[in-house]
């Protein structure tokens, strides 16, 4: 079971034209505003006498600060405007009553599942990091098992063995490979190619693919079909390069996003075994 880092769509809504909105107060005179009582701050705006918290403004500031928007005053202008948008609209949809429909209050729980689910699982991670020694570790793993050449092969899959052979039949008759592959193979990533998977390490393939196709010469095809969980392959092997595998520094953050899934997997995996399901 694949749990990955949610994040609740009431945030993710982008900034609506916020480029176009003023960023200045308006000339009108307000209202002292009133204090935000969570925080002991003054909330950001008021409308229709509701305060718009600070830390509404501070949550979705950090939201944009990691999709790259800087902290500065036109930022907090921008969200200063968007919220002060979004309270307008929320007012607005309480009086039509729509919050009140079945429909929306099953949006709203999902939204307060992800939002709480994905705290957690970050609190989770920050508690129980990746060590170094665990990257290093599945990066020497990786590097050993992608070695140190790459192959250009193609290849023809079908669903049975049969059709394999049938493949298989037409080829030592002299058929095209690449006109093979393109009328019957089932992988649609390739068929259009004649078959051409580029170029990739033997560790980007399954394991029984790859084993045959590093034993291929140069040119030659795999007489037997081989067979993987996607079905039967036939496949020829067109070329052999030296293979440049990337630096730990390159792959570190990936390597350690990877290890981290595997933790929430098996986190999950543990409290599923542990919880009482019927």
């Amino acid at each position: 079971m694949k749990m990955r880092m949610l994040v609740a769509a009431l945030l993710a809504t982008p900034l609506v034209a916020a480029a176009q909105l003023p960023t200045k107060e308006p000339a009108k005179k307000e209202a002292a505003p009133k204090k935000d009582a969570a925080k002991g701050a003054p909330p950001i705006a008021t409308v229709n006498g509701v305060a718009v918290p600070r830390a509404r403004a501070e949550a979705l500031l950090r939201q944009q600060q990691a999709r790259g928007m800087p902290d500065n005053d036109q930022s907090r202008g921008m969200i200063r405007d968007e919220l002060v948008n979004r309270e307008v609209l929320m007012q607005e949809a309480q009086k039509s009553g729509v919050a009140r429909s079945p429909e929306v209050a099953a949006q709203l729980d999902l939204a307060r599942q992800e939002i709480i689910i994905s705290a957690y699982l970050r609190e989770w991670v920050r508690k129980n990091p990746v060590s170094e020694a665990d990257v290093q570790k599945e990066y020497d793993r990786v590097k050993a098992e992608q070695g140190d050449k790459e192959y250009r092969a193609r290849h023809i899959l079908v669903e049975t063995e049969d059709q394999a052979k049938t493949m298989v039949a037409e080829l030592k008759k002299g058929g095209k490979f690449e006109d093979l592959a393109a009328k019957n193979s089932k992988d649609p990533g390739s068929k259009d190619r004649g078959g051409d998977l580029d170029w990739h390490g033997p560790g980007d393939f399954d394991r029984a693919f790859s084993d045959a196709m590093i034993k291929l010469e140069k040119g030659k095809f795999t007489e037997t079909p081989v067979r993987t969980r996607f079905g039967f392959h036939i496949i020829q092997l067109d070329d052999v390069r030296s293979g440049r595998f990337p630096s730990l520094a390159e792959v570190k953050p990936r390597i350690q996003q990877q290890l981290a899934q595997v933790r929430i997997d098996e986190l999950v995996k543990g409290l599923r075994g542990k919880a009482k399901i019927e």
